[in-house]
């Protein structure tokens, strides 16, 4: 029996857990299962390599950085946006990072770009952020991070994040958790009445199906769009990724 897994903490939520296993009833995969891995500190991540037979793994928050040191090699894409959510295991034992959420994010978007969504603002800066600004230079769209504090240069901290700044960033994309349930009316503070209906909001939360970002973004005729397209389009990748 291949075993599969999510790999976080506190992740009794699971997407990933949910979406596997109904995956593999609908598709007859009786070969296979998905469990969670819920780690209270990322050192006890060595102990999952005693599971002889894994065969590959996902990664979610806090771990999507803090996981490279424990991998044997990083595919590029994964090294060029330094987080990893999907790991192989090799028939000779070597575990090996990609990223798939940049791709689920990509594939998620492009079907509601237009001509004028050429510039975006990135909320958070952690693993999945990074991704999205990958996914974001493959579409040839520019973009700056929004955070708490201007800890790179370019970062627009929340506090001076303008009207102006949204009004010519028409896509805004959701990298916190703010949001996630149960904590639904808390939102990322920004000058909501600056979102137009020329704007697009992401929010990578899935859970609720829709956040108090994306309602005060309908609330201005924004396009919004919630984070479960990319989690199955990233899971799918990963499936592939680990069956090939």
């Amino acid at each position: 029996m291949r075993k599969f897994g999510l790999v976080g903490k506190n992740i009794d939520y699971s997407f990933s857990r949910t979406y596997f296993k109904k995956k593999f009833e609908a598709e007859a995969i009786s070969d296979a299962s998905y469990v969670n891995f819920d780690l209270e500190n990322i050192t006890d991540f060595k102990t999952l390599k005693c599971h002889p037979d894994l065969k590959g793994l996902n990664v979610t928050i806090p771990y999507k950085e803090t996981i490279i040191p424990f991998l044997d090699s990083l595919h590029a894409d994964a090294k060029h946006i330094g987080a990893v959510n999907t790991i192989k295991i090799t028939k000779n034992g070597e575990y090996v990072g990609y990223n798939t959420d940049y791709y689920g994010f990509k594939q998620a978007l492009t079907p509601f770009l237009k001509p004028q969504h050429t510039k975006a603002l990135i909320l958070g800066t952690g693993g999945a952020s990074k991704a999205v600004a990958y996914a974001l230079e493959q579409l040839r769209i520019s973009y700056r991070f929004v955070s708490r504090s201007a800890s790179t240069t370019g970062t627009i901290t929340y506090e001076s994040l303008s009207v102006e700044d949204l009004r010519n960033h028409l896509l805004i994309i959701n990298c916190t958790p703010l949001g996630t349930h149960p904590n639904t009316e808390e939102c990322p503070n920004i000058p909501y009445h600056g979102i137009t209906d020329e704007h697009i909001l992401f929010d990578l939360i899935y859970n609720p199906e829709k956040t108090k970002f994306l309602s005060l973004g309908e609330k201005h005729k924004a396009t919004f769009i919630n984070g479960l397209k990319m989690l199955e389009y990233q899971a799918e990748k990963a499936w592939e990724i680990w069956n090939t």
